[in-house]
């Protein structure tokens, strides 16, 4: 069964800003003792978000008119740090499906296309725009078109750059390796049925 094809991805945003906001300050490094990734959206910005008895501190993501989002917005060099693949993962779990900011950390980048989390780069002034009118009216609908490469919001629009790569496999659902690789299991036997070093 084919990858989904993410063209576009719509939703409520929540502005988280900042730039440099490491992977650590994601998901902190003793969340990360786990055997599968389930659960850890509970941990998200944790050590920003709760103080040292478990009780919300201000942060965007304990407000209730953001408990909705979907879309994360960000500053510049988003993901930074280890490259724990634990960080896009607490976001996926959290609810995250599309991350825009100024600019990303490679391998953070790489491992939210694994996860088909379309991840789209703007200017500071254009993310500023939509955190604007995200701010007055929280249920605005937020749109990420892939294909297009533009963010769309209300009556306005901004550009968008999501690397060739990435986007091509975004939009033809091949951005998942692995569920490639089941995929062409019958093949790979085909192939290797043919070959006289396999089965010698």
């Amino acid at each position: 069964m084919a990858l989904e094809k993410i063209t576009t991805l719509t939703g409520q945003a929540i502005n988280v800003p900042g730039n440099d906001i490491d992977t650590d300050r994601i998901i902190p490094a003793r969340f990360l003792k786990c055997v599968t990734f389930d659960g850890l959206g509970e941990y998200l910005f944790y050590d920003v978000r709760k103080d040292a008895d478990g009780n919300n501190k201000p942060h965007p993501l304990n407000e209730e008119r953001f408990k909705s989002a979907t879309i994360l917005l960000s500053g510049a060099n988003f993901g930074c740090g280890s490259s724990r693949e634990h960080a896009p993962q607490a976001i996926q779990k959290y609810g995250f499906r599309g991350i825009v900011a100024e600019s990303f950390a490679e391998i953070f980048f790489g491992n939210c296309t694994t996860l088909g989390i379309p991840c789209a780069c703007a200017s500071r002034e254009d993310i500023a725009k939509i955190a604007a009118a995200v701010e007055v009216d929280p249920t605005i609908e937020v749109t990420i078109d892939v294909d297009r490469q533009e963010v769309r919001f209300g009556n306005d629009s901004v550009t968008v750059e999501i690397r060739g790569s990435a986007r091509d496999a975004l939009l033809n659902g091949r951005w998942d390796a692995i569920a490639e690789l089941h995929e062409g299991v019958s093949q790979v036997q085909e192939v290797a049925g043919r070959l006289a070093y396999m089965s010698a």
